[in-house]
């Protein structure tokens, strides 16, 4: 009955473990006089935070000045021409309004590109590990995943955890043929939280030029990241913003996961493509999460830096007591996003029922993100610190 597509992809990972979080937090409720641990769910990637009060306001005034029918397919015009200020800005991408689109979220804009550009049989280079709806969108288009190992931090020394020097123009020649049409990058990253270095991406920028590719950069990530490393876009690379496509949004930065508002900066025939494709399915993103959207951008930042600060505090509790040794378990230190991916060195996927069983926790093995995650489980930190450190306490406890 379904369309054969669909059996090349799996359910979302992440988005199932949030679902079993949530439907056992349901079934202790209805537990009675019986005590019941509380399910604590570090599976998924949405700050814990509200979203900040001068957007909620913002999108009262929107409702109440009527702002609630469909708008440009492409999105308001104030909101475009503010994303393509901050990309001339604060990236060096000298954009203007027609290379923006506005996308109910950022995954949207990500599928979107995918079904504009790939045909079926073109190749994509991954890293790995990497956010699991990326693979997926690639082969809903038609399209075949390559993958390239990228699996330490920045600074991280090679070793068992697979820090191997980062991407390199070798690497991805190794993976890439004539038939590579996209190579995907997300600095900073989901699932391992490194940040690529410039050095990197000068190597990526390189490849892709010689061999015609069009990049993928997901900054969803771009303001949280830590410890003095700054993002660099590839797309102010020369050469690079005439074959880049930047994905973005609000979701993570400004902790509006449900109002479901991202972008995509990319060259004018990309975009006409990309929007073909939304006002023939979603029309537009939400109109009042666009006027939110905007003032988000244009009111005062404070409240991502103390959102980043807090989930830095957060980061520094979960690796330091990983890596202490009594737990015996190895925590790459993330530079970016809010994930901390735990070497549990052994299987990932049983290491996952096991917490899940014995103590109630739920994170998300990595094998879901790739092969290199295979030994590895994600820990969201985008949850409160008391719960933290109650999950950090139950996990000692069955170790």
């Amino acid at each position: 009955m379904l369309a054969r597509r669909l059996s090349r992809v799996e359910e979302s990972a992440t988005m199932k473990m949030g679902h079993l979080a949530r439907q056992l937090e349901a079934e202790s409720q209805g537990e009675g006089e019986r005590k019941v641990k509380r399910v604590l769910n570090f599976s998924l990637g949405e700050p814990d935070f509200k979203t900040p009060k001068h957007i909620c306001e913002a999108a009262k005034k929107a409702l109440d000045a009527g702002e609630t029918h469909y708008t440009s397919g492409a999105g308001i015009e104030e909101l475009r021409a503010e994303i393509a200020a901050k990309m001339r800005a604060e990236n060096g991408v000298e954009v203007e309004v027609e290379n923006v689109l506005v996308t109910p979220g950022a995954k949207q804009a990500i599928y979107e590109l995918m079904m504009a550009v790939l045909d079926d049989g073109d190749e994509v280079v991954l890293l790995d590990p990497s956010w699991v709806s990326f693979e997926s969108a690639v082969k809903l288009a038609g399209g075949v995943p390559k993958w390239v190992r990228r699996l330490g931090a920045a600074g991280e020394g090679e070793g068992e955890d697979g820090g191997e020097g980062g991407v390199s123009y070798e690497s991805l020649a190794s993976a890439a043929s004539e038939k590579t049409k996209l190579l995907v990058l997300n600095s900073p990253n989901n699932p391992v939280g490194y940040v690529l270095s410039e050095r990197e991406l000068r190597e990526v920028a390189e490849f892709a030029v010689e061999h015609d590719i069009i990049v993928l950069s997901d900054e969803i990530y771009e303001r949280i990241i830590y410890d003095g490393r700054r993002h660099v876009s590839i797309a102010s690379f020369d050469g690079m913003q005439e074959r880049t496509v930047v994905i973005n949004g609000f979701s993570k930065t400004y902790a509006m996961t449900g109002w479901r508002v991202g972008y995509a900066v990319a060259p004018p025939e990309i975009v006409g493509g990309m929007l073909k494709i939304q006002q023939h399915s979603v029309t537009c993103a939400p109109s009042v999460s666009q006027f939110a959207a905007l003032a988000g951008l244009q009111g005062s930042q404070e409240c991502v830096a103390e959102m980043v600060a807090e989930f830095k505090r957060r980061r520094d509790v979960i690796v330091k007591r990983l890596n202490a040794g009594a737990v015996g378990l190895r925590c790459l230190n993330p530079e970016g996003a809010f994930y901390a991916f735990v070497n549990v060195n052994g299987d990932g996927e049983e290491f996952t029922e096991r917490l899940l069983k014995e103590a109630r926790v739920v994170v998300t093995p990595g094998s879901a993100f790739g092969e290199a995650g295979r030994g590895f489980v994600r820990f969201s930190y985008a949850a409160a610190m008391e719960d933290i450190l109650e999950g950090l306490e139950r996990l000692e406890s069955i170790i």
